[in-house]
């Protein structure tokens, strides 16, 4: 097996001067803004932030859908020094819920959606959110996901998964259980148990069907101790996600079809006189 020896206080000097480097070039003067759900993800990604940036070029966006809290995000912002935006999704998500779709006379209209489309709505509802306050306090966006969860697709295309720079991309959440930890974050927002934030949602483990800390080592591991099930799962998704970690796929027309384009212009162009005096 190889050897696996994560420094975590290595890592986290990298990844500070990292974020510095990368604003430096890229948003120099700018504030880092990003969604503050009160998971582990976006507590440890803003006061990582915070340490890199100052707290007061740190504004968490807190964006609750009808029928959910807080999660103790605004006292997360609190305790980290950082500005807070509360900025709530309901009345915009509640267009998306009440929407219909019907057929008339050949014409399709707005009728309802899939529950997982339904699922997906809020994700994408809440970054298209962050990029209208980042812009409006000159600011970049910043995306809190995880390796672990990108690894097996766990995120929503042009929602979660979008951002402007991902400080914990690359990082599974058993090395992010040990940042936090190790700057000295509340064990009880570290530890949280993770799950999606959904109505009457399970914890994502249980939806899983195997642990974080399986779906790390098979990461991390030339040979997983996962059992022979749980690695089944683990590829199985890691698998059905693929698309979400690939470029969009874009045409790209041939040299030969380009060139005779540009030719059939230049003949188009030419006035019908000309080639008659070369006759």
């Amino acid at each position: 097996m190889k050897e696996y020896n994560f420094n975590v206080e290595e890592v986290i000097n990298h990844l500070i001067l990292w974020i510095r480097n990368w604003f430096e070039k890229n948003g120099k003067g700018c504030k880092a803004v990003l969604g503050m759900s009160g998971g582990k993800d976006s507590t440890i990604t803003a006061a990582l932030l915070a340490r890199a940036l100052g707290s007061n070029n740190v504004v968490g966006v807190m964006m609750p859908d009808l029928g959910q809290g807080l999660n103790e995000a605004d006292e997360i912002c609190k305790h980290l020094g950082i500005n807070c935006i509360y900025a709530p999704i309901d009345n915009i998500t509640g267009a998306f819920y009440d929407s219909d779709i019907t057929k008339d006379n050949g014409v399709w209209s707005l009728n309802n959606f899939s529950k997982q489309a339904e699922q997906n709505i809020p994700p994408r509802v809440r970054m298209a959110m962050l990029y209208a306050i980042s812009q409006t306090v000159n600011g970049r966006v910043i995306n809190t996901c995880n390796l672990s969860e990108n690894t097996i697709g766990y995120e929503t295309i042009f929602g979660d998964a979008a951002g402007d720079m991902s400080p914990l991309g690359n990082l599974t959440v058993t090395e992010i259980l040990k940042i936090g930890d190790y700057i000295g974050i509340p064990r009880k927002w570290v530890h949280k148990t993770p799950d999606d934030g959904l109505p009457n949602s399970k914890p994502d483990e249980e939806k899983f069907g195997f642990t974080y800390a399986e779906l790390d080592d098979y990461i991390r591991t030339d040979n997983p101790e996962t059992e022979d099930s749980h690695w089944d799962k683990i590829e199985s998704m890691i698998y059905d996600s693929k698309f979400k970690r690939e470029a969009m796929a874009t045409f790209k027309p041939l040299e030969e079809e380009l060139y005779a384009i540009v030719n059939d212009d230049i003949l188009a162009s030419c006035p019908e006189s000309n080639e008659s005096e070369n006759d």
